[in-house]
């Protein structure tokens, strides 16, 4: 069974950190692209980070970026997202994606999410 499991959410003051973190089974994370998604109320869902199966290569939105680190441990089947200098705007659910497509068959993975606050 396909499961991606987010962690590590909760309330910070501007400026702290946090590390998400998203457990994988029943699949090989290595065949796929990850990402981070994020949805405040009322507002789209955003791509925040990813990091590609093929060579480990990562993007990031503006938002995001300089503040913001993707991070895989295939290992231990993990993606992290280590969260900087935290800013009110970017109070969201988190959802960790896994991606791939395989002779045009998507196969696309949700998590749950995991909520994270930024507040004084």
């Amino acid at each position: 069974q396909v499961q991606l499991v987010e962690s590590g959410g909760g309330k910070k003051q501007p400026g702290g950190s946090l590390r998400l973190s998203c457990a994988s089974s029943g699949f090989t994370l290595d065949y796929y692209a990850i990402g981070w998604f994020r949805q405040a109320p009322g507002k789209e869902r955003e791509g925040v980070s990813c990091i590609s199966s093929s060579d480990g290569s990562t993007y990031y939105a503006d938002s995001v970026k300089g503040r913001f680190t993707i991070s895989r441990d295939s290992a231990n089947k993990m993606v992290y997202l280590q969260m900087n200098s935290l800013k009110p705007e970017d109070t969201a659910v988190y959802r960790c994606n896994a991606y791939r497509t395989i002779r045009d068959r998507e196969y696309d993975y949700w998590g749950q999410g995991t909520q994270v606050t930024v507040s004084s």
